[in-house]
């Protein structure tokens, strides 16, 4: 365990990815989530997308969750845009961290934003250039990162070419992402220590679905590369649309937990994530996967 990150950097993203999962929820509910974890210690929440409504009615009030929202001056917020339209409105409206998302399987980007993955890759380009003129930051998600649904495994030459045009065109950071949960600790250590081999330098973010019960297995795995940058999802919040009845993301509780014990800090308060997590499950209306919301940490007694 010694040769792991002391520390990690994480990223909530459960108002913006896990409830984009979810059935529409109230306005006033998706900002008093993401206040309670602003009181939690994690230093970044994802806390909007800017996508069409019609397209994701979930995301509809992105502007009016922005707006009301009790910003900590310690916490980095970022929006996740799907094309230049959305990083657009994300950059008008005070933004100053974008993430921007291409799929590596390019059936997965034509079901996901109607268009190949090279026309995403030229809109990126193009989102870079303006996000950083207005001063922003811009990270490029490559989502299927360890396999599409449709396609089944993308090779990771694949992956690594579409990271690298990004990286080309002026990436700040690349985050690869396990849109169905179909990444192993196997093929994390292939593709995390081939895009190392390439890209020593680059800040690498890495986001993990529990759809099949891997996700903090494969957080092992990239820790043990040293990578010290991870999403993660209060309760587990959300699902995934390709892949039905599967959970979501890791839950960021459960994070917490495994990585403090093994000496990796996190700057986050899990009985505070606990209870944000507890928020997270009584504004959805359905119990979430989180087994560290159903047990508590392993440091919790039981009084006789």
């Amino acid at each position: 365990m010694t040769d792991l990150p002391r520390r990690v950097s994480l990223r909530e993203v459960g108002p913006r990815d896990g409830l984009q999962n979810e059935d529409p929820v109230p306005t006033g509910a998706k900002i008093e989530l993401i206040n309670a974890l602003s009181q939690t210690g994690v230093s970044r929440i994802e806390a909007v997308s800017f996508v069409r409504p019609d397209a994701i009615p979930q995301m509809a009030d992105a502007d009016q969750v922005w707006r009301g929202i009790e910003r900590t001056a310690a916490i980095r917020y970022s929006a996740l845009a799907p094309n230049l339209r959305g990083a657009r409105r994300a950059l008008d409206s005070g933004f100053t961290e974008v993430e921007v998302v291409v799929s590596a399987s390019d059936t997965h980007n034509r079901r996901n934003v109607n268009r190949g993955t090279e026309e995403s890759l030229d809109d990126i380009a193009v989102i870079l250039s303006e996000a950083h003129g207005r001063g922003a930051t811009c990270q490029v998600v490559v989502a299927t990162a360890w396999g599409c649904p449709y396609e089944g495994d993308v090779p990771v030459s694949r992956v690594l070419a579409v990271a690298g045009r990004a990286l080309a065109d002026g990436a700040d950071s690349i985050s690869f992402g396990d849109t169905t949960g179909m990444a192993t600790p196997r093929r994390v250590t292939e593709l995390v220590g081939e895009f190392r081999s390439a890209y020593p330098d680059v800040p690498l973010n890495l986001h993990f679905h529990n759809t099949r019960g891997t996700g903090l297995a494969n957080v092992l795995a990239a820790l043990e590369l040293g990578v010290d940058d991870f999403d993660a999802s209060v309760g587990g919040l959300g699902g995934c649309p390709y892949a039905p009845g599967a959970t979501g993301n890791i839950a960021t509780e459960e994070l917490v937990h495994m990585v403090e014990d093994m000496g990796v800090a996190t700057g986050v308060d899990l009985e505070a994530m606990i209870g944000a997590a507890a928020e997270a499950e009584r504004i959805i209306g359905r119990q979430l996967p989180s087994q560290v919301l159903r047990a508590g940490p392993r440091t919790r007694t039981i009084p006789l």
